[in-house]
């Protein structure tokens, strides 16, 4: 059966932009498809929100390209900003007003039509477990129910494109578990996600790509996997035995290198664990020692995230382009 091609819904080419002297985003390349999030992730000041403002009309490029949904940001923003739905760090509710006159105030900006406005708040509203807060005023709701009303002001015109800044932010576990599980869902409707965030187990749950951006510049693009091999190195393996070890460790050294070791268990990596792994299965059965678990040991992305700054701050991968798979 062929394969058919994603459609590219967010693409920037070069993407700069300058303060007089100060250059805050340094040729910024993306391409993110339909149904996909990608992770935008830097520590503050790394360039994050000012990229977000150029993908939204926001701000205007020193230099370089972007379009959204085949929309030029520069040319064409009214046709970018109707296909962008954008979750802001600062959200600027306006609390004197109740929930349902300002969702309805923002559906008249975008000029939908009675029966959407009607119905696509308290349809929203509902998802995010805030139909009974419809009629209570802003300035009574907590931090985190104003982040899921926010949330729901960037889906009234039902965006192809959402970027979310933080969208879990001051949320209660359950509450940010919504949010996850609703942006997987709108993924699956082929919306594409931008999403900014400190939560890097978050970021790891839900992105099919992860970039990481420091001083203005892209210095990682990858897959959690990609990345994972690029920083992490040879895969890391942990094998549990019945009993104790007893040599063991020697025994497999010929086949791996070991490099920790405990009274039942012990950790070795493996350039090619399909090939490895089998082979220290027999080896073991022909001992007559019984293998409890063999199991791969992945870092977290918060143990990658932080290699790649680190790296990149020693210059090691310095050369304007840094890791892109």
């Amino acid at each position: 059966m062929a394969m058919v091609e994603r459609r590219v819904m967010l693409e920037a080419e070069e993407l700069t932009k300058d303060f007089g002297n100060f250059r805050a985003v340094d040729r910024v390349t993306l391409q993110v498809e339909a149904g996909s999030v990608l992770a935008l992730l830097g520590p503050n000041g790394a360039g994050k929100t000012t990229t977000v403002r150029m993908l939204t009309s926001i701000l205007k490029p020193t230099s370089g390209w972007a379009r959204i949904a085949g929309y030029d940001v520069v040319s064409q923003p009214e046709e970018v900003r109707f296909r962008v739905g954008v979750l802001t760090e600062q959200h600027g509710l306006y609390e004197r007003m109740k929930a349902l006159e300002y969702l309805d105030f923002f559906a008249r900006l975008y000029h939908l039509d009675d029966r959407t406005r009607r119905e696509r708040p308290r349809l929203l509203m509902q998802r995010f477990g805030l139909e009974d807060a419809l009629d209570r005023r802003l300035g009574e709701f907590s931090k985190g129910m104003k982040q899921k009303l926010a949330l729901v002001r960037a889906m009234l015109h039902d965006p192809p494109v959402l970027l979310l800044d933080e969208p879990t932010s001051a949320m209660d576990p359950q509450s940010a578990k919504l949010v996850r599980d609703a942006i997987l869902e709108l993924r699956r409707d082929a919306r594409t996600f931008i999403v900014t965030t400190h939560n890097l187990t978050e970021a790891q749950l839900l992105a099919d790509r992860i970039a990481i951006i420091r001083q203005g510049r892209i210095i990682a693009l990858g897959t959690f996997e990609q990345l994972s091999r690029a920083f992490a190195g040879v895969p890391l393996m942990e094998l549990r035995v019945h009993g104790p070890l007893n040599g063991i460790a020697a025994e497999l050294s010929s086949l791996v290198q070991v490099v920790e070791c405990g009274d039942d268990w012990l950790r070795y990596r493996t350039e090619e664990p399909e090939r490895t792994n089998p082979q220290i299965i027999r080896r073991l059965t022909g001992l007559g020692v019984d293998v409890v678990t063999l199991s791969p040991l992945q870092d977290t992305l918060e143990t990658i995230y932080l290699r790649i700054v680190e790296e990149d701050e020693k210059g090691h991968r310095n050369d304007g382009n840094g890791f892109s798979a």
